[in-house]
Formats: C-alpha cells, sequence, structure tokens
C-alpha cells in the first residue's frame, strides 16, 4: 500500500465452525492488521459458505455486490481474509477490476514494514519471493500466450519463464545466507549453554516485549500494534541471586502465512532450545481462548508443544466484562465471567503454572518474578547440578553475613 492512508473494504467467510462473534472478532484483527499500514478499513463483507469458492472465494452474487459498492464509494482496495490462490486473484481482480490484497499479502507488507536488521529482512523477503513464484502468471496477464505454430511462444510466457528463473535464483541466494545465519546462531546459543533460556512466546500483541523490559530493565520496541517485534531480542535477566536469559520472539497469529513460518525458522529455534516458555495471554481481549489455541498449534508445528511452561494473563487493567441480570437464567458467556471467577478457573483447571499481571501498570509483578524464579531454580537444579551447588553456597554465606 502507499504511504498515504488508503481506503479499503473487507471480505472473509463465515464457515459453520465460525460464530458471528469469532467473525467480528476476524474482522477486528484484519482491520487491526490494516492500521498496521496505514490504512482504514469502511465496510466488512461476509458471506456464509461450507469453504471457499475455487474460483472467486466467495459467491458471484456477494462479488457483484463488493463490485457495486467499491466502484460507488470509489474504493481502490479490497482485502481478503484468507491466503488467495493464484487464479482466484486473477478471477477476482477481472470481475472488480481494483487492487486485490490476501490476508498472506497483508501480514507479509507488515513484516516487510517492520524489518530492521539484516537477519530479519532476508527472511522477509525470502517469504515474498517464495509467495510470488506462483502468481507470476497473474503479473503478466497484459501479454497473453499467442497463437501460432508448433513451439510459439508470446512475449508473456517468455517473461514470465524469464522471471521464475530470477527468482528461483534470488530464493536460492537468500536460502545460502540464511543457513550462514544459522550457523552463527547456533554456535552463539552453544555459547550461551551455561545458563537456564527462557523464551517468551504468544500472540502477536499481547505485551511479550513490555513483560521483557520490565524484567531485564532494557530498552526493547514495545508498540500497541501487530508485530512490532520482529527480531529475536536475548537479554541476561537475575531475579534475586539467578541468572538467566530471557528470549523475547516474534508474535503468533491466526492463518500465519506458510513461507513465514520457514523462511523465521532461525528465529524460531530460539523457543524450540529454550528450556522454558513463558506464553503470554491478553486476558483482555475477547477472544483470548482462540488465541491461547492457535500458539499452541504454532508451537506444535515448530516441534515445542513438549516444553516446560508458565501462563501469565497481562492486561488485567484492561479487563471488562458485561454483569449479568439477576433475572436472566440464561447460561453465562464468556463476556459474562468477572476477572476474579477467570482466575478460579485457569488456575485449577489448566495443567500449566498460571499467573494475572499488568505489565504495564507493573500489577501483581512480584508474584509474577517469584513463580519465574521458583520454576527457573529447579531447572537450573535439573540442568547444572554443580553451578547449583555454587548458588546454594552464596545463599549460606550471605545469610551468615546477615546474622
Amino acid at each position: 500500500m502507499q504511504e498515504q492512508q488508503d481506503i479499503c473494504v473487507l471480505v472473509s467467510l463465515q464457515t459453520p465452525y465460525v460464530s458471528d462473534e469469532m467473525l467480528k472478532e476476524y474482522f477486528d484483527e484484519l482491520a487491526f492488521l490494516i492500521m498496521t499500514l496505514d490504512a482504514k478499513a469502511v465496510k466488512t463483507f461476509s458471506q456464509k459458505l461450507p469453504m471457499p469458492d475455487s474460483r472467486t472465494y466467495v459467491g458471484s452474487g456477494k462479488l457483484q455486490e463488493i463490485k457495486e459498492y467499491i466502484h460507488a464509494n470509489e474504493i481502490e482496495w479490497v482485502v481478503f481474509d484468507d491466503e488467495l490462490s493464484p487464479s482466484q486473484l486473477r478471477n477476482i481482480e477481472k470481475v472488480l477490476n481494483c487492487h486485490i490484497l490476501d490476508r498472506t499479502q497483508v501480514i507479509l507488507n507488515i513484516f516487510a514494514k517492520r524489518a530492521s536488521t539484516a537477519h530479519s529482512k532476508i527472511q522477509v523477503a525470502l517469504a515474498e519471493y517464495k509467495y510470488m513464484l506462483p502468481r507470476l502468471t497473474r503479473m503478466w496477464t497484459h501479454l497473453d500466450r499467442q497463437k501460432g505454430g508448433l513451439n510459439m511462444r508470446g512475449p508473456g510466457e517468455t517473461q514470465i519463464e524469464t522471471d521464475r528463473r530470477i527468482l528461483l535464483s534470488k530464493i536460492s541466494l537468500l536460502k545460502e545466507k540464511l543457513k550462514d545465519i544459522d550457523k552463527q546462531k547456533t554456535l552463539q546459543r552453544k555459547n550461551r549453554q551455561s545458563l537456564v533460556r527462557v523464551a517468551l512466546v504468544g500472540y502477536t500483541n499481547v505485551g511479550k516485549s513490555t513483560i521483557m523490559n520490565m524484567l531485564s530493565k532494557s530498552d526493547v520496541f514495545a508498540e500497541n500494534k501487530l508485530f512490532a517485534t520482529l527480531d529475536t531480542t536475548i537479554r541476561k535477566v537475575v531475579i534475586e541471586n539467578l541468572p538467566f536469559l530471557l528470549t523475547d520472539t516474534v508474535g503468533f497469529i491466526r492463518k500465519l502465512p506458510d513461507p513465514l513460518l520457514e523462511s523465521f525458522k532461525s528465529t524460531l529455534d530460539e523457543v524450540k532450545e529454550a528450556d522454558l516458555l513463558v506464553h503470554v495471554v491478553d486476558i483482555s481481549h475477547p477472544d483470548f481462548e482462540n488465541q491461547i489455541t492457535t500458539v499452541n498449534n504454532t508451537l506444535k508445528e515448530i516441534g515445542a508443544a513438549d516444553k516446560e511452561m508458565i501462563m501469565v494473563f497481562n492486561k488485567i487493567d484492561n479487563y471488562t466484562y458485561e454483569k449479568k441480570d439477576e433475572d436472566d437464567l440464561t447460561p453465562k458467556e464468556k463476556k459474562n465471567f468477572s476477572l476474579e471467577e477467570l482466575k478460579q478457573t485457569w488456575m485449577a483447571n489448566n495443567s500449566f503454572p498460571s499467573v494475572f499481571i499488568s505489565a504495564r501498570e507493573k500489577g501483581n509483578i512480584e508474584e509474577f518474578k517469584s513463580l519465574l524464579y521458583d520454576t527457573v531454580k529447579v531447572i537450573h537444579a535439573k540442568i547444572y547440578p554443580y553451578n547449583n551447588f555454587l548458588y546454594q553456597k552464596i545463599e549460606e554465606t550471605e545469610e551468615e553475613n546477615q546474622i
């Protein structure tokens, strides 16, 4: 998108497993993604279908409705909340005659905008090229294949083949660069093996960087926008007498594009090799339970689901609920539970230790630090028994000095 604010409409499907409330949350998230690109969504279109239409994603009638609206209101961008196939993109553009973005393109654009280091720029570029490769035909529809004799080819097809070779060459080059970076990262991780490694994980925009700043007393970039942090940040943290390494990682999101997941493998290796995961959750978000599921599913995809974990429910200062009328006998919905009721539910039923905090307002931080200290200390004793003996001697000396 251009630097000035663009106006767009959003399109999504409501499949049988998506409730009206979930659909609203999906649109809100897509609008937030678009806002991160300095654009504004002015209208949403949805359709109930068991699966996307193979030709145009939505049905022909809905597509015509979208066309009439965008032409009447002079809107040039239509954003779809799914990854569109090359043929879907081509068919939709023919009907709507405007700029089309799918969810993958939106996320790739945000990553490209946020990338600041050479490492993250290479990762994003690789993901972009992989996304572009099967969609080259769409870029050359104005140069259709010309009819002619045997093996005669039009200029469009020739250009597509040239571009494909260029892209494949760039992809190969970027992969080699990432291999070199992976080797450096692996060596760095080996050099850090004397300390317990803790990784902050969670949905994007749940406050991981704020927690990192609070614990490490550093100044990691934190902003109320999606994917504010792309580059892995590692800081040494000391709670009482116990040092450990704390890693802030890229946030996960629903429908995270496969090319990005693959390109950010070296970054996500920090999660795979961590001794402890701190799963940060935005308790104030209406869809936080599905966000937890998304993060857990992503951890499974990268092979980190069996890690020891602490659940940190952040942003308790933003939590609000709708109190039910005493005469209302209908079952409680998620929005009708108070924070205390949620605490009891999650802390009783969750298989991982849980704590509820406000990183921004420093609420309940001491309980969080105490839980983190106790957990890291147990892990440290298992992995580094000799170092644990030394820390015990230090504690005894400090106690003697106090006496």
